[in-house]
């Protein structure tokens, strides 16, 4: 019920937008809804979409996003031109710029406004990806234990936090190479007090600024950005959080991710992806927002975190038509202090199904819902993209 109440919920909000450019929302080539003309040409056009929050480390909330798209009069009537002579024409073309923006809250007092901007220039020669938001965050963290996975701490995180990636092509490869900027400035608090409370008084800056500047690398062959169906993505951070940049810790963190997508019969489309994260410090003790953790649909947020963490996910997707597909997904990530007992001990697991339809045909944007479950959790997601 909780599924299809969230559907409903979806499709009210896209039928809301201004009912004088109703006649915008019917495709011209298949008479389906779709919100690729609205988004085109009506200068504040935008694609609402829900946020429904059943994150277990923040509790149930909720909240709405907007995704803009920003293209060029020329880059408009080509893309449409395009649209109008093939069902994935305009997909093909290059991604227009974005900005989403929105906020959200919870049942647990958690709210946040946020606002992000991708830009690339010289035909995807260069790209900027930039973001911030301010809020108050108040997050479940648990024992940085496999064995130990209940809740130890309710960290309440007010402030605000910035993050920004400009890349640069080599040549016409698929490679792209960069630099990253990220800073974190929260005044934290426990929330339920506890014994947690005294020993995090004693030992943790309560009011902390983390600071970080970093090299990245990616290969980049996705054959779309809003929904790849082939192609990969693979890249490479290395972080330096330092006094030098303003931190009030030091300490070094690597992250390499890769998504492989793999078109098999008509209908069907293979993805799989793997993430590896680690950090090194010689603090003492860090806040425990900086540890990485197991990032997998169905598990909640710093409830398996260590000095390294990786996980492993796939998920085949079939498509009943060109509006709509559902996915099956299924994922295992492992967290521990020892980079070399990854996957040794006390795997944790997540499966979950999905559905998408294609809101905007011109851009290949597709919106849906995921379900999924792991051996404590279970959540739901409003997705914009693969959930990938």
């Amino acid at each position: 019920m909780k599924f299809v109440q969230s559907f409903v919920l979806l499709l009210t909000l896209l039928l809301s937008v201004d009912a004088a450019h109703a006649s915008s929302f019917s495709d011209p080539l298949d008479g389906q809804l779709d919100m690729g003309d609205y988004l085109a040409e009506n200068a504040y056009g935008f694609l609402p979409v829900p946020i429904l929050i059943t994150e277990p480390a923040v509790g149930y909330g909720g909240g709405m996003m907007g995704v803009f798209l920003h293209e060029s009069e020329a880059q408009k009537e080509k893309r449409k031109e395009m649209a109008l002579t093939s069902l994935d024409g305009g997909a093909k073309l290059l991604t227009p710029a974005i900005t989403v923006a929105g906020a959200f809250g919870t049942q647990n007092g958690t709210w946040a406004g946020f606002i992000g901007h991708r830009h690339t220039w010289k035909k995807d020669s260069i790209r900027y990806l930039g973001g911030a938001f301010y809020g108050d965050i108040h997050m479940n963290f648990y024992a940085r234990s496999q064995k130990m996975t209940h809740q130890v701490l309710k960290l309440g995180m007010n402030g605000y936090g910035v993050i920004q990636k400009l890349q640069f092509r080599l040549g016409d490869s698929p490679l792209l190479l960069g630099v990253s900027q990220k800073l974190v400035s929260p005044e934290l608090s426990i929330v339920e007090p506890s014994r947690a409370d005294q020993i995090a008084n004693r030992w943790l800056n309560m009011t902390p600024t983390v600071s970080g500047l970093g090299a990245i690398a990616e290969y980049d062959t996705r054959n779309n950005f809003l929904y790849p169906t082939a192609g990969g993505d693979y890249k490479a951070e290395y972080m330096v959080f330092s006094g030098h940049v303003g931190s009030d810790y030091d300490f070094q963190t690597f992250a390499a991710q890769g998504t492989q997508y793999f078109p098999l019969r008509q209908n069907w489309n293979l993805a799989l992806k793997g993430k590896y994260n680690t950090l090194s410090t010689d603090e003492r003790l860090l806040p425990p927002p900086a540890y990485p953790d197991i990032e997998l649909r169905g598990i909640a947020r710093n409830r398996y975190q260590g000095t390294s963490t990786a996980s492993i996910e796939s998920q085949v997707t079939y498509s009943f038509t060109n509006r709509w597909s559902s996915s099956l997904f299924a994922g295992v990530g492992s967290a521990t202090d020892a980079t070399n007992e990854l996957f040794s001990d006390e795997n944790h697991y997540a499966v979950g199904v999905g559905f998408r339809y294609l809101i905007a045909r011109r851009y290949g944007l597709k919106v849906g819902i995921d379900v999924a479950k792991s051996e404590q959790d279970r959540a739901l997601y409003f997705q914009v993209g693969t959930g990938l």
